[in-house]
């Protein structure tokens, strides 16, 4: 199931005590039985978070920067290149184990979720994609944590109609020259290079879409930062491209071919994101029953109270449902299954419970749920977020519809 290294007990210091002790709430009914290998890696990756990431949020927090070097520390465990065979450099993980790690990252830290996400999302398409030559220049740096990526496709007037890209791309010899607007680009501002989804026009190519690699200190491009709500750590930016030379050895793929290769990785990245939820929604009602034994009013704890008691349960029943989703989803795609049902399904509840969650557990906190030194703001914000990327809820609604009912409303 991957490399020995993985299983590398790490976090010194930090015993399954003080891990109980943080997460003193609910206890995890788990939608399926990890194996005792997967049991082991998920224990080891909390300890290592308790030590290593958990002290680090809030000072990043409030500078909204991000800790780069703590992903080449978390590559001990398979989060850069996890799904990557071992032969390659990976580590030949299975869906579910993959999920699990990621929902361990939304539990501490949504931020860290998503450039987990976004670096893997560029090892994966170079993976797939890249030449021999592309592997060694910009895989395995990444691999290595020596460099960081983005991924453009989103544009200003171009959302979930991945179809409708505008940015374009024109073949003049040996390069391209490559003009457009990349928008909402996470990881934008850090990137060191950006797979750049482009219309293309040449030769071979009539406006098809491709992918290009385009780097920043050669093509310099114009770079925006962008203030968000949500997941203010992750260096959100637009991307200007104005006359951009790209050489051509830096085509990712065929010319072409990029529109059905991002439709090929969605569903893999919906559950990804359906992990995250479900692992924020976790830490929501942890700290939710952890503070309702311990908070008093009226000289008794104010999980006593019934109105508490039934944010508790509803809280709970979200969260586990969104987690048997998220897992079924990882199940069916293990098994080889299309599973896009699954996955927009799952991506669709996750992300909207685990923004519901985290909204009781504001109000079982009061006041306190306000505060920046305490995580319930945060979770609140950064669940929000989940709603959005890889499909909207709406254009899930609309693809599990069309899969549920075989009418399509999207056309």
């Amino acid at each position: 199931m991957g490399r020995k290294r993985v299983w590398r007990a790490l976090g010194e210091g930090i015993t399954d005590r003080d891990i109980r002790a943080r997460l003193a709430g609910a206890e995890v009914c788990m939608a399926i039985d990890l194996t005792p290998e997967q049991e082991l890696l998920r224990d080891n990756v909390r300890r290592f978070m308790e030590r290593r990431v958990v002290p680090l949020i809030n000072g990043h927090e409030a500078a909204k920067t991000f800790p780069f070097e703590i992903l080449g520390e978390l590559a001990e465990f398979g989060y850069l290149g996890g799904r990557l065979p071992e032969a390659d450099g990976g580590f030949g993980l299975d869906y579910v184990t993959w999920g699990m790690l990621l929902e361990q990252t939304g539990y501490y830290w949504m931020s860290l979720r998503t450039l987990v996400n976004i670096t893997n999302g560029a090892i994966n398409r170079l993976h797939a994609h890249g030449t021999p030559e592309q592997h060694e220049r910009f895989l395995r740096p990444l691999l290595e944590n020596r460099r960081q990526a983005c991924f453009g496709l989103t544009e200003p007037d171009t959302g979930s109609n991945a179809a409708g890209v505008q940015a374009r791309a024109d073949r003049k010899g040996d390069t391209y020259v490559l003009n457009g607007r990349k928008m909402w680009i996470t990881n934008g501002t850090n990137a060191d290079f950006a797979i750049v989804i482009a219309r293309t026009f040449s030769p071979d190519c009539d406006g098809q879409l491709s992918a290009f690699i385009v780097e920043r200190d050669l093509a310099r491009y114009d770079v925006r930062p962008l203030d968000t709500m949500v997941l203010r750590c992750t260096g959100t930016a637009e991307l200007g491209f104005t006359d951009v030379t790209i050489p051509r050895e830096n085509l990712l793929g065929e010319e072409g071919g990029a529109f059905r290769n991002v439709l090929k990785g969605l569903n893999a990245a919906r559950v990804n994101i359906a992990m995250g939820a479900v692992g924020a929604a976790q830490a929501a009602l942890d700290l939710s029953v952890e503070y309702a034994r311990t908070r008093k009013q009226f000289g008794k704890p104010i999980g006593s109270f019934q109105l508490i008691q039934k944010h508790i349960v509803d809280m709970t029943i979200r969260t586990e449902a969104a987690r048997a989703l998220a897992y079924n989803a990882a199940i069916a795609l293990d098994r080889g299954r299309d599973a896009r049902t699954e996955c927009s399904i799952a991506k669709l509840y996750a992300t909207e419970a685990a923004h519901e969650v985290a909204n009781m557990a504001l109000q079982v906190h009061g006041g306190l749920g306000y505060s920046t030194d305490y995580p319930i703001e945060r979770i609140f914000r950064d669940t929000r977020g989940g709603m959005i990327p890889e499909g909207t809820t709406e254009i899930q609604t609309l693809i599990a519809g069309r899969e549920i009912l075989g009418l399509s409303a999207l056309t």
